[in-house]
């Protein structure tokens, strides 16, 4: 049997039976409510996938059984049988930005249609906001994605024969929203895209970047708690795709939303992903955060995209610093002795907080023996960044059998919260 992240949890083969459908949550379809772009106060969404596979061919439900089995995807190839996605498991949690990246075929996008219904799951299951989206039926699932889901496409997908307002509204016109409804929440949600003022032009008279705020204000407009975004920026050029970067993460921070993005770019990912999962051949090989991927790469495949990555503006303090108590007992350069936290704090070339990027730690650092304290909320001491370790994380990445315990463990199993710490010995931290 196969083994991995998300593996443990309980597996269905094909369709999974109906079962009674749990009432959907929000304002019933056709019926135009109170409207704003804010965090939901009664329920929050959250996004599942369990034990998910997409074969594509004759006998699925056999390949499925033979893929548990450790039969190989290129065995199965040569039968005539595609197997797309291979038990992929995975959780969002509300809030968060969750980027699935790989290469042309490695299964992203079609891993991406499995979790709004487009695409029926071979096996495994769809959990949203609690419910199984795999046992519902066509006439229900409509219903969420008009109304709980939305997807911004990477090639636009705009009407021309539609006004720029006529596009932002139209997945509310498919709810049956009265016209001065959504015209209101349209606009509103082109402001926030920051296209104010193009609400009557067409869309042969925007530019491609302009034309994706207009994707992006179409999404935001039905107020869905879940967007799936499948390669949203990848057609645009460089400029124009950080500046969507850049709108993305500070809509982000206003409206809390749960997205799930697919990139081929590990630099894209990093930027935007809170949690990122690479595929291979259909399979996620690794699963974490940014400072997870980099520092410990789960194999040669995963290193070969990090290679060439800024450490320096990726990494943070929190992911590399050291316990605290490694610099008790070091001595500063007029020979006074660190004793407490509070010598530390006070002795300290500089005071940093966890997500500090390390590129803004090494000027302290080669000032002072003394390593750079990183500390809470409240200014106490969580721990330290000392000289050797801050260039060390600069060479070459760590495989999980080098790197510490903890940090190998959490490089190969699903990860839920920030980057664990990296233990350092005193000796680094005194270098």
């Amino acid at each position: 049997m196969r083994s991995g992240p998300g593996h443990g949890l309980p597996k269905t083969v094909g369709r999974t039976p109906r079962a009674d459908p749990v009432p959907l949550h929000g304002p019933p379809a056709g019926v135009a409510g109170r409207f704003s772009f804010r965090r939901r106060e009664v329920y929050v969404s959250r996004l599942q996938a369990e034990h998910l596979y997409k074969v594509f061919g004759a006998r699925p439900d056999e390949a499925v059984k033979k893929l548990e089995s450790g039969t190989d995807r290129e065995e199965l190839r040569a039968e005539g049988t595609t197997a797309a996605v291979i038990d992929a498991s995975f959780s969002v949690d509300p809030g968060q930005i969750f980027v699935v990246m790989g290469l042309s075929g490695s299964g992203k996008s079609t891993l991406l249609r499995m979790l709004n219904g487009l695409l029926e799951p071979t096996a495994g299951r769809v959990l949203f906001d609690g419910q199984d989206l795999t046992a519902l039926s066509a006439a229900e699932l409509r219903t969420v994605r008009s109304t709980k889901i939305s997807m911004v496409f990477q090639h636009f997908a705009l009407f021309p024969h539609r006004s720029v307002l006529e596009n932002a509204g139209y997945g509310l016109e498919v709810q049956g929203v009265p016209r001065a409804a959504r015209n209101k929440r349209a606009t509103e949600a082109l402001e926030l895209a920051g296209l104010a003022g193009w609400e009557k032009a067409w869309p042969d008279e925007l530019s491609g970047g302009m034309q994706q705020r207009v994707g992006l204000a179409r999404a935001l407009a039905t107020d869905a708690d879940l967007l799936l975004m499948d390669e949203s920026f990848s057609a645009l050029d460089p400029l124009i795709r950080r500046d969507m970067q850049d709108q993305l993460l500070e809509l982000q921070k206003r409206l809390k939303k749960t997205i799930v993005f697919i990139t081929h770019d590990l630099n894209e990912a990093m930027r935007l992903g809170d949690r990122i999962a690479v595929m291979r051949d259909g399979e996620i090989v690794q699963m974490g955060t940014a400072e997870d991927i980099l520092v410990t790469p789960a194999n040669d495949y995963v290193a070969s995209f990090t290679q060439d990555v800024d450490r320096s503006r990726v990494l943070t303090a929190g992911a590399i610093m050291a316990d605290s108590d490694t610099a008790h007992g070091l001595r500063t350069e007029g020979g006074q002795e660190l004793r407490t936290d509070e010598d530390v704090l006070a002795a300290a070339p500089a005071t940093v907080t966890a997500s500090t990027p390390i590129i803004e730690l090494f000027t302290p650092c080669s000032t002072s023996s003394v390593p750079v304290a990183v500390v809470d909320e409240e200014g106490r001491l969580v721990g330290v960044v000392p000289r050797a370790r801050l260039l060390a994380v600069l060479g070459e990445p760590m495989t999980p059998a080098e790197a510490p315990a903890s940090v190998a463990a959490d490089a190969s199993a699903p990860v839920t919260g920030g980057a664990p710490a990296l233990s350092l010995g005193k000796e680094a931290a005194s270098a």
